[in-house]
Order: structure tokens, then sequence, then C-alpha cells
């Protein structure tokens, strides 16, 4: 199994732990510590040596922050975890709050005593970071004071070890573009804009560019390294060698990339500054302590966005076409699976980890199964209302007739990353369930169907999958949707579908759709498809480039809980549509004959 179903919360645990904490304050010299989620490398999943935040607080979530004061502590999270942060952690001595409603700047402004000193690991905020947290400071009186070492690590006696585990080459019939030629398109960016080097943070820009993968942190293929590119096209990669397999060396020795052990970071840095090189990083992503050894060192650091962020978002013809392959090889676990809880469900002998348990292997039955790609939300009754819920064999619910189960998965495949989300019915629904079920369902279909001229941002078309629930008084607190990559993370950036968000959608970036409604304590609904950007087709008299979404996932959407009276005409054929291409791409690959009957009739038109 590449998932369990451990309780690890040590809620009771956090008292001792935070006096500790706030015990050696004085010794550091400072009157409270900003604890992010974070590690060196900025990025969602983390090894476990890293998640201080958990470990500290019990909150298990992908993203958040806390701020332990003397006194007073608060921990700051976004929409989807505003339910399971107060179940995590121990409300007598912290203050849950969300962002960006509650800002932990504005939060640490209106907290701090004047005078006080508020530590942080420069290691673990970005630059853009540490500049808000001084300003925040600044405001009140206060000074932001970076630590040589982090209190935390002292006192957390069994912190496990950092990961070492090998590195492989990602085959260039998957990644479609070599190493050199990729290392060649940074260093001519660079040196149009007259940088002598820039520094890759981001373990996933790392993998991509390098055409290297491998087993650092859960689910996410990516590699924990630092990397320099110069602007002669030569790289510097600060990964143990005896990490690396031989042909994913071979391959970066052909690339004129140069391996270093982590430790020689540092040095590395301290040249280009010894150099006076003018060196490019990204301050969205970049640890501070980054920058700050460039500048002790001599080197002119300017804030550019990393020059593998847009060229591993728009994919290329290999990596699409590995997208295809990998969704159409995942809708047939999929459609199996849906089979199984349709049969089974109703017997209430199911739980939430025996449904995920059953998914899992349906997908590991396939062969090519490298890992999942997140933890699965298995969410029974009032625990689909918890968008990023993580079941454990403490919160293990039975699913219940009568009851909405939803289900949000994806795996990892060597030519593709999947994402689906399905929220199923067992037994019958009431007229609210389907009613917030159609709505959403709208949304999802609306944004799918839209067309957009060129030029376009995520923000632009957020509200097509919001429209629906916003008529009826009713609204979900995370974004639509997320990009993915190519067997690397499945949350990837920069493109999106939220409302704050401004980045052009380009041909060849993929994103979710999934769109939600979540009514707490009783049940939840969210339905996603994974989409890639397309150029349009002209249109006889149009004047602009438009651009359309392709739809990856081909997997049937619950009939018994859609109100066919709520949906247009252009919505059912829609629905009705993209149901007779589930049969058509994913029954021939069902070797059940049960199965494909089964397919057959989830996937049958709905008539008025």
């Amino acid at each position: 199994m590449f998932q369990d179903f451990a309780d690890t919360n040590q809620r009771h645990l956090t008292p001792a732990r935070i006096a500790d904490l706030r015990a050696r304050f004085d010794a550091v010299g400072i009157d409270g510590l900003i604890v992010p989620r974070a590690d060196q490398f900025q990025g969602e999943y983390l090894p476990a040596c890293a998640e201080r935040l958990n470990w500290l607080t019990g909150f298990s979530g992908s993203a958040g922050s806390a701020v332990i004061l003397k006194a007073t502590a608060a921990i700051f999270v976004d929409g989807r975890y505003t339910l399971q942060v107060r179940e995590q952690i121990d409300l007598d001595l912290m203050t849950p709050l969300q962002v960006p409603n509650d800002s932990p700047h504005t939060w640490v402004t209106d907290n701090m005593p004047e005078g006080a000193k508020l530590g942080f690991d420069p290691w673990l905020l970005t630059v853009r970071d540490v500049n808000h947290y001084d300003v925040a400071c600044r405001r009140a009186g206060a000074e932001l004071v970076a630590l040589d070492d982090n209190p935390i690590d002292d006192i957390w006696s069994d912190r496990p070890s950092a990961p070492n585990k090998p590195v492989v080459q990602q085959p260039l019939q998957f990644a479609g573009v070599s190493a050199a030629d990729k290392l060649r398109a940074v260093a001519n960016g660079m040196k149009e804009r007259g940088a002598k080097a820039c520094v890759l943070t981001q373990t996933d820009a790392v993998a991509w560019v390098f055409n290297i993968r491998g087993n650092d942190i859960p689910h996410t293929p990516a590699v924990l390294a630092f990397a320099i590119v110069h602007d002669d096209a030569s790289a510097d990669l600060f990964m143990d060698p005896a990490r690396v397999d031989d042909d994913a060396r071979d391959a970066l020795a052909q690339a004129n990339v140069r391996l270093a052990q982590p430790d020689e970071l540092a040095a590395g840095l301290q040249k280009l500054g010894a150099a006076a090189a003018g060196v490019e990083l990204d301050f969205q992503w970049a640890a501070e302590a980054l920058r700050r050894t460039l500048v002790a060192s001599g080197a002119t650091v300017t804030h550019r966005e990393s020059p593998c962020t847009l060229p591993r978002a728009t994919k290329n013809h290999a990596e699409l076409e590995g997208a295809r392959a990998a969704h159409l090889r995942d809708g047939v676990p999929m459609a199996r699976f849906l089979h199984w809880l349709q049969v089974n469900a109703p017997n209430g002998e199911l739980d939430e980890i025996a449904a995920a348990r059953q998914l899992e292997s349906l997908r590991a039955q396939g062969g090519e199964l490298r890992d999942l790609s997140f933890d699965t939300i298995s969410g029974a009754g009032p625990h689909a209302a918890i968008p990023h819920y993580r079941v454990s064999e403490t919160s293990n619910l039975p699913i219940e007739n009568n009851r909405i189960y939803l289900v949000d998965s994806g795996a990892q495949y060597v030519d593709g990353t999947t994402d689906i989300t399905r929220t199923v019915i067992v037994g019958i629904p009431t007229d609210e369930m389907k009613d917030r079920f159609t709505r959403v369902l709208k949304g999802m279909i609306n944004l799918s169907r839209a067309r957009f001229p060129a030029g376009t941002t995520g923000g632009h078309l957020d509200p097509i999958a919001r429209a629906a629930l916003w008529e009826a008084g009713l609204d979900f607190d995370h974004g639509t949707g997320h990009g993915v990559g190519s067997y690397l993370s499945v949350h990837e950036g920069p493109q999106r579908f939220s409302k704050a968000d401004r980045t052009v959608l380009q041909p060849g970036m993929i994103l979710s759709n999934e769109p939600g409604y979540y009514k707490a304590g009783e049940y939840g609904i969210r339905i996603e498809n994974l989409l890639i950007v397309r150029e349009a087709e002209p249109i006889e008299g149009g004047e602009r480039p438009m651009h359309w979404f392709e739809t990856l996932t081909f997997t049937p959407i619950d009939r018994n809980l859609v109100e066919p009276a709520l949906m247009s005409d252009t919505e059912l054929d829609w629905l009705n549509d993209y149901h007779a291409q589930v049969v058509k791409k994913i029954a021939p690959r069902l070797e059940s004959d049960q199965d494909r009957n089964w397919l057959d009739a989830a996937c049958a038109p709905i008539n008025r």
C-alpha cells in the first residue's frame, strides 16, 4: 500500500512541546517563533523530517503556519482546513484563523509587544515572506530575527532522518525534451537579461529540467536538491552522487551537469558572489537563507520567476500524449471501483478505509502504478464536507445507506499524473442533495465547455464554476482548480482557477476542474475532471484567437444525484455526450462483462 491509515495526531503532546519551545526563547534571544509548514525547498509535500508544524501543533494539512509567542499563539490555514484544524489542535493553546481573512502578518502587528523579537528559520521562509513579516514587526515596534538554528529541532528528539533514496532518469519518450535542450533554453533567457546564473529551488522544477525523478517526498516523484544553472548552459546539481543511478548519471554528464554534495551548496553560492555575478532567484519560492548567502558573498541578486515555471506548465507533445494515456489507463480502475462500490456499499459492511484500500488495489492490478498522487480522500457522510479529509483508523466511518460518499484520488504513472473526484449516493438522496449536486455539476460542465480568448486568466473563468451555486446563495471556500504535473506534483503552478488568479492560460497547461459544496457535519459534494488548454479552430467571422478545454478524465458521474429539471438542454447534452465518450473509451479496456454492463447503465442518457 502507498498509504496508511494510522492516526498520527499527537495533540495530547502539544502542551509539553510548546512549553519546551517557549522555555528556549530566552536562551535564543527571542520572544516568539514563526513555524511555517515548509522545508528548505518550500514545497507542498514534505519529508517526515520537515513536518515541524505537525509535530508541534498536531495540524497535518498541506498548508499552514503558526506564530508562537510567550503568552499566546495562533495557527493560520486556508478554507480547505477550517474544520480539520479545529479537530487536530489544542484549542486552549492556539487560536485557529483563516487566511486571507486573517493574515499572520496582521496578527503579528497586533500581538507582538513593542521591543520584542520574533525569530524565524531563514531556510523555512521565502524572501517574500520575510519581507512581509519584517514590515509587520516594524509596525509593532518589534524586530524580526533570523536564527542560525531552529529551536524546534533541539527539542524534537526522535526527528526522522532526511530521505536518501535513489534518483532515476525520466525517459526521453515521456519527457519529450532533453535536459541539455532545457538547460540551453534557460541559459539563453538569462543571457538576454544579462544574468550569469540562476538558482533553482523548487523540487519539481529541478526534477523537470534535469529529467530525473525520485522518491524523497510522499506521492510526488521529485528530488530534494538545489541547482545552479549558468549562462553557458552548464549546471551544478547539489545531490549526493551515490543516489543517482548509472543511466541518470550518464544523461546528466552528457548535458554538462556537475554533481556535488548538498553541503557544497554554500560554496557554490559564494563562488558566484566572488565573481560578482548577477544571479536570478525566485523570491516567491526561494528560501531567505539563499538570498542572504548570495548577498553576503557579493552577488547581485535579482528577483525573477523561475525559468522552469512556464515551460514545465505548458506540456509538450510527449507529455500531453502521456497524460492522455495515463487517464485512459486510470479510467479502468475507477470504473471497476464505482461498480464495486455500488454492489457492496448497500450491505452496510464498507467503511472509508476499506473503500480507499480497494481503489488502490484496483489501480495496482494494472502493474503500471508507481504511486498515488496524494493520500486518497475517502469521506463518508459528514467527512465528505471536509475538503482535504484524511481517513485514519480513529476517524474511520462506515459508508451508510442514504448518505453521500466522496472519493478524491489520483495516481502516478511514468507517463502522467491523475487526479479525480467523484461523489455518489448510497441509497436515496434528499432533494437538497440533488439540488446541490446538480449546481456543482452545472459549474463543472460550463467551465469544461468554456471557449475563451487568448490572454484569459484562471481568475477570469473561475466564476463560471460558481454561478449556479451563487444563484442559490451558496459557494465553496477553495479554488476551483489547480495545475497538474507530468509524473510530478499533482498540485503544480502557476496556473489555477481561483478568484485571485492572474496567470494567463496557455495551450498545453493541465488544470483540475473541481467545484464543490460542503454542508458542515452532514455531507459534501465535489466533482473533478482534468482539462488541457487547447488552441481553438477559428470561427468564421471571429476576430480573436480562442482557446478551449480538452477533457482528460473519463469516469461516470452519478446519475442518481442529477436533477435534470435544473439543467439546460446544452448542459444535459454535454453530460450525455460525456458519458457516451466514457463508454467508448473505457468499456473496451474492461475485461469483465459485469463491469461493462455496469458502465453502460451508469452512462445511460438522462432524459427530462
